[in-house]
């Protein structure tokens, strides 16, 4: 028997030039220095091979490290050309095959299959993916003895576990499935059997469409990039994705695997990096962390890969140099030396963008609208009118999220759990994932009696999306999105329509929000805001419950503590202090019956499982109903020299002058200052339409999908 074969990702050519690198001031100079380092301190280090444990126990982070280090060990081999390195890897990898095959199947706490060292088959296919390409560097340094025993007790019998006994979930179309045909081509590869490689390419039944990599990229990923299961589920699936992609590409020319479906791969990995903040963390569409961002090792992987595959790209370098690292390859050397060439590098800035959603493109979209203030900060506005996300999707159909000034204002909730804290069910997703997280009331949203979306059920969600109404997303001065949802509520319709402003009256890009619902019979429409910071003024009286009780009994209402309420009348002025900024927000709706609710979640929550999030909403009841609202961003505070400058906004107040098939007019005023928002509400409007709306003795007319007027006094 003879399995030594070549390193899967870099040929000894590409080695020897990375070797060059080291001791140098480049970025990859400095990733290999910051990578070797790490490696030798995680060597001087007892070695260990434990057994099992439950998500964030000691083994599983053990087998978790362990497998990163064989991978890092494996190619600063190749590149210092250290021995120990080799042998370090060597010796772990050894000590896997002599205890995989004694070790029994978990004892499953999960969902997924689960492994011989982990608790679900995710984790093991990570390990099976980083193992081999550790293996493949140092395969032609170990004996023969050492290299049949690896692959005979440890690899061929993970094979074995991944494609056979656990077949029916090889070919899943999900994250999952990704990492696991990731892992047993790149496997095959490493250990000279090409059969796996064609079975994670094509899929068990060859076809290329019922599952395997091809179909992957064809399901998961539209024809913009956008990943179905959201920017936090796609950071991690982009990374076997483009560590894949690369194998292909080196191993199965004939694929032109960097071509297919129009360059989906190229896509995503720019979809990806579109959807994140101006901080570089992604917002929580889905079921996500609030922290996770560019600098994940997934995403530092891609934008190596692509600046190499598809070409220069100056918002590559500038993510890169956030990144502060490339990946340990040739393709992160394509990068670093453009770094160098370049001289001053800017910082990325990624336009607004439309991501259409669905295998065709024809499943709604993510929307998402960028300005730049007069101080150069960027705003950013997403809205959510595509599909649910399968089992990590929220339903938040026509849920909006808002970025300024360095913070999320209009805040997503992302999920309810905490990763890799054992005690907290293991880390992996508790009961208030889907009785709060989940539910339309945690989102910007509107709540119709009290109910969520496709009434919590995903197999129905999946089988609905919103509709794109227009995107306007070129202009410096005012940009604009709109969806319609109409499957979302039995007998309802929904349209959203979100725009960002700018004027010289204004400090900041000013948010307007137009929700309209129209419906056969009376509804209750909660109009809910999630916000983060200290009240500091209303223009309406409410009275604070000195006795809590939860808002309602189930949907999410059951984890929100009823603070206060009051009476708004037509309109409501809510502001409130943030870090170092003011927001105030005005809004009403077309009914002269509106009530504020402010909440806080922690009800119903005897484990402390939930974040202390707020919350304030605006109720009303009623058939065809508009909601409008305006947020302004306004003034400066510092406690450390107290300082406070522009503590009241310019504006004061919001009215809807109408709304109908047609179209919705709204009035924004405040002193000296006035705005006439005109809106289409015809699903089949073109930038040609005309319209005309008659309101008393007063005709508003407009061409288009939208119009804005401002007088000033």
């Amino acid at each position: 028997m003879n399995t030594m074969t070549l390193p899967v990702l870099l040929t000894y050519e590409e080695a020897s030039d990375l070797h060059k690198e080291i001791g140098s001031s480049s970025l990859m100079g400095h990733t290999i220095a910051k990578l070797q380092a790490e490696l030798e301190q995680y060597m001087a280090l007892p070695m260990d091979v434990p057994g099992q444990s439950e998500a964030g126990g000691y083994e599983h982070n053990k087998h978790r490290q362990n497998y990163h280090y064989i991978n890092l060990a494996g190619r600063l081999f190749l590149i210092t050309n250290d021995e120990r390195y080799a042998e370090y890897a060597g010796q772990l990898l050894t000590q896997y095959a002599d205890k995989y095959l004694q070790l029994d199947f978990h004892v499953q706490r999960n969902t997924n299959p689960p492994g011989r060292l982990f608790h679900q088959m995710l984790n093991e296919h990570m390990w099976l993916m980083y193992a081999s390409l550790g293996y493949s560097c140092i395969s032609a340094w170990l004996s023969e003895p050492q290299r049949e025993h690896i692959v005979e007790n440890l690899f061929k019998p993970m094979l074995h576990v991944a494609t056979e006994k656990y077949g029916f979930d090889f070919d899943r179309i999900h994250n999952h499935g990704i990492w696991a045909v990731a892992a047993a081509g790149i496997c095959g590869l490493a250990i000279g059997e090409r059969k796996y490689l064609e079975m994670a390419v094509y899929g068990l039944k060859g076809d290329g469409k019922a599952g395997g990599f091809l179909a992957q990229l064809s399901e998961l990923f539209s024809p913009s990039g956008y990943y179905i299961e959201g920017p936090y589920y796609h950071r991690f699936a982009i990374r076997p994705l483009a560590v894949f992609a690369e194998v292909l590409h080196r191993h199965m020319p004939e694929l032109d695997i960097y071509n297919y479906k129009d360059q989906v791969i190229k896509k995503t990995t720019h979809a990806l990096l579109a959807t994140a903040y101006p901080n570089g963390v992604f917002p929580a569409l889905n079921d996500a962390s609030k922290s996770m961002g560019i600098t994940d090792m997934g995403v530092v992987v891609a934008v190596s890969m692509v600046f190499k595959r598809y070409g220069f790209d100056k918002n590559l370098l500038g993510m890169a140099q956030i990144q502060n690292q490339v990946w340990m390859h040739s393709c992160g050397r394509a990068l670093s030396q453009a770094c160098a060439a370049e001289g001053k590098i800017e910082p990325p800035f990624w336009p607004s963008v439309e991501l259409n959603e669905g295998p065709d493109g024809n499943c709604g979209a993510q929307g998402f609208l960028r300005m730049q203030a007069k101080d150069k900060d960027i705003c950013q506005l997403s809205m959510n009118y595509g599909q649910h996300g399968m089992g990590h999707g929220h339903f938040d159909t026509l849920g909006i999220a808002f970025y300024n000034r360095g913070q999320e204002v209009l805040r997503e909730y992302g999920f309810a759990r905490w990763v890799n804290i054992e005690p907290k069910f293991g880390g992996r997703y508790l009961d208030e994932n889907k009785s709060y997280a989940r539910q339309t009331i945690n989102h910007n949203s509107v709540t119709v009696d009290e109910g969520c979306q496709n009434q919590f059920d995903a197999n129905r969600a999946d089988s609905v999306h919103g509709k794109p109404h227009f995107f306007m997303g070129e202009g410096t001065e005012f940009q604009a999105m709109s969806a319609f949802a109409d499957e979302h509520y039995p007998g309802t319709g929904m349209q959203r329509t979100v725009m960002l402003l700018k004027s010289d009256a204004l400090e900041s890009p000013l948010l307007i929000d137009l929700y309209r619902l129209t419906s056969d019979k009376p509804h209750q429409y909660d109009y809910s805001h999630q916000y983060q910071g200290q009240i500091i003024r209303t223009d309406f009286e409410y009275k604070t419950n000195n006795e809590l009780h939860p808002l309602g009994d189930s949907n999410g209402y059951q984890h929100l503590w009823n603070l206060a309420r009051g009476d708004a009348g037509n309109t409501a002025l809510i502001s409130w202090l943030q870090g170092n900024s003011y927001y105030t927000w005005l809004g009403t709706s077309s009914s002269a019956d509106n009530e504020v609710i402010f909440t806080q979640t922690g009800a119903n929550d005897p484990q402390f499982n939930l974040r202390h999030e707020t919350n304030f909403m605006m109720r009303t009841t009623g058939r065809d109903l508009l909601f409008a609202s305006a947020l302004e961003t306004h003034g400066y505070f510092n406690e450390a020299v107290e300082a406070s400058v522009n503590a009241r906004g310019a504006l004061n107040k919001i009215d809807v002058l109408a709304h109908n098939e047609t179209g919705s007019v709204v009035a924004i005023e405040g002193e000296g200052i006035r705005f006439t928002v005109m809106v289409s509400n015809q699903p089949n409007v073109t930038d040609t339409t005309e319209h005309r709306i008659i309101i008393d003795d007063t005709t508003y007319s407009w061409k288009g999908f939208l119009a804005v007027e401002q007088e000033t006094k």
